[in-house]
């Protein structure tokens, strides 16, 4: 069986086709070009990014491991779909004042859509991998998304809106290993020097130069119309922020809302951020078609929070999440990720 493994130049693609490769499948890598040269958005401060014009560094790593390993190497430009489906999508939401999940968006349309489907085009595989922290097994014919052993690097969240026929033919070899293990296996097979960092953030730097506008003075307030403050711009700001509001109170402020229309920011005090309900839209089911009433199911709102204990209830465009204790910081733009117990079972977008 032949597996096209999805290689960044990092400690865990690398990882993730050697460990293939010695189960004894049939292996090659691929790598994914998302830089358009005469794109519109500005290249990041910091090289250390997934958006990066130079991939140079990159390539020459994963050549280094395909090497190692004996394996066949293709580079793909998917350029094109990425600027459409993640930065224009993510300039949008943040200017219609919500906080959008860039990675979310390039797993379901990007990494696992688009470039899976141009690779079929140049060579012939039967299974799809990365090195993601997450599990996929087969019950009854649906295939499931579980969370990873290493609950600490788990990144099932980020893989949430990948489709039934997505992850049909996906495989995570990663899945049942720490990062640890992972890194020692790094070592051993000389992929990279021992204690490489490695941290590849969407974008090196701040996220308003995408957006491509220019400051404007607006006011921060209470609920209740009280201006407290001023800032250059709304877009700088997101739902449950609470450093750099350069606001002087009695006790700390947060960000509760955002007011595109009026470019004004509403903040509160942390009591004001607690919330026992929200909606979601545009739903995806992955390891369930339903929701069961009565069934106490775990809410992510974000990647690192845990999961809050909760009930879900499908609606006409999406599902409703009923809180058993408050939560705060929930971000429309954002996912809310519905798990029972390892098991994701849906993610939509809180709205």
């Amino acid at each position: 069986m032949k597996v096209l493994v999805g290689m960044s130049g990092g400690i865990d693609s690398s990882v993730a086709a050697y460990l293939l490769k010695s189960a004894g499948y049939e292996v090659e890598g691929i790598t994914m070009l998302i830089w358009k040269k005469d794109s519109p958005y500005p290249a990041p401060i910091a090289g250390n990014s997934c958006y990066c014009p130079d991939k140079t560094k990159d390539l020459e790593a994963v050549e280094r491991a395909a090497s190692i390993i004996g394996i066949k190497h293709h580079v793909v430009d998917c350029s094109d779909i990425f600027q459409e489906a993640v930065l224009d999508a993510f300039r949008s939401g943040y200017l219609d004042g919500t906080t959008p999940n860039p990675c979310i968006q390039c797993n379901s349309i990007v990494k696992f859509g688009a470039m899976v489907e141009y690779a079929r085009t140049i060579t012939d595989f039967d299974l799809f991998a990365t090195g993601h922290y997450a599990r996929v097994i087969n019950d009854g014919g649906r295939s499931m998304l579980l969370k990873a052993r290493d609950l600490k690097k788990d990144q099932s969240y980020f893989l949430s809106r990948l489709s039934q026929k997505q992850l049909s033919s996906v495989i995570f070899p990663l899945g049942d290993y720490t990062k640890e293990e992972v890194r020692r296996i790094d070592v051993e097979m000389d992929f990279h020097e021992d204690g490489m960092a490695e941290s590849q953030d969407f974008y090196g730097g701040d996220y308003s130069a995408l957006l491509s506008v220019q400051d404007r003075k607006g006011d921060i307030m209470f609920p209740d119309g009280k201006i407290v403050g001023h800032h250059s711009g709304y877009w700088h700001y997101t739902i449950g922020q609470r450093k750099g509001l350069g606001v002087a109170y009695t006790e700390p402020l947060y960000v509760i809302d955002i007011d595109p229309e009026r470019n004004a920011v509403i903040v509160g005090t942390e009591a004001m951020t607690h919330i026992d309900r929200l909606s979601a839209v545009s739903p995806v089911f992955v390891s369930d078609d339903h929701f069961d009433d009565g069934k106490v199911y775990q809410v992510k709102i974000r990647s690192t929070a845990a999961g809050a204990d909760s009930y879900v209830h499908s609606t006409p465009d999406g599902f409703s999440v009923e809180f058993l204790s408050y939560v705060k910081g929930a971000a429309p733009g954002q996912s809310a990720v519905v798990y029972d117990g390892d098991r994701v079972i849906a993610s939509g977008f809180i709205s």
